[in-house]
């Protein structure tokens, strides 16, 4: 019996032996197992904002919260009109409050009522739109917040030069390595933001000045790439 077990081991190992030396034993290798190089690319465009935000509003004090709302009714009207009037496009409240107001030492002393409402321009027109809303009233403005008609499109031209980066850095990897770089294997898109630049624009000079460069628009990209 102890024979009989020997000689079957011995069938069973060269089995194994002879299924690990076979050419297409050798050839069964997992895709995923492939050496890889993995790289982040960078994309830029520069462009100047055509567009800007302006937030314009009016704060009111009296002694009853009633009268400080109305008169904030009534002033803020005359806020929105000049917004509108001035070329601004959709023009939205962004807050309305009422608080109580205090004096010097902390003590009550009648109501503050807010009302803060945005505008869209252009670039050219934002100070001349600020200055309308502040005549009519306005004595709280912030802004303008700049950016681009076509910032969709501009980010897209980013994201491929982002693309493009990366495959020149992972050719330069693979070339140092001596290797030769394959096909894509995964590709992750990173964030995309616009940074003020140089400033190159400004508003008329009989209007308050609106000042903007040119913004960088940029976009990253993680790729991995087989090697060969």
């Amino acid at each position: 019996m102890k024979r009989i077990a020997l000689v079957a081991g011995l069938v069973l190992v060269a089995a194994a032996l002879a299924g690990s030396l076979r050419p297409e034993g050798a050839a069964a290798v997992d895709p995923d197992d492939l050496d890889t190089v993995t790289v982040t690319g960078t994309g830029t465009v520069l462009a100047v904002p055509d567009r800007a935000l302006v937030s314009a509003g009016v704060e009111t004090r009296a002694p009853t919260a009633k009268a400080a709302l109305a008169a904030n009714a009534v002033a803020m009207r005359k806020v929105l009109d000049a917004l509108r009037g001035k070329g601004g496009k959709n023009v939205t409240t962004q807050t309305v409050s009422l608080s109580t107001a205090f004096d010097a030492n902390g003590q009550p002393d009648g109501f503050v009522a807010t009302n803060l409402a945005s505008a869209e321009t252009t670039l050219a027109g934002a100070g001349a739109l600020i200055d309308d809303a502040v005549d009519a009233g306005a004595n709280s403005v912030s802004g303008p917040s700049l950016s681009r008609t076509d910032a969709d499109a501009l980010y897209r031209q980013a994201l491929a030069r982002a693309v493009g980066d990366a495959k020149e850095r992972a050719e330069t990897l693979a070339d140092a390595a001596g290797r030769n770089l394959g096909a894509v294997k995964a590709i992750a898109e990173g964030g995309g933001v616009a940074i003020p630049y140089a400033a190159k624009e400004a508003a008329a000079a009989d209007s308050t000045p609106v000042v903007s460069g040119a913004q960088e628009q940029t976009a990253t990209v993680t790729v991995t790439y087989e090697l060969g």
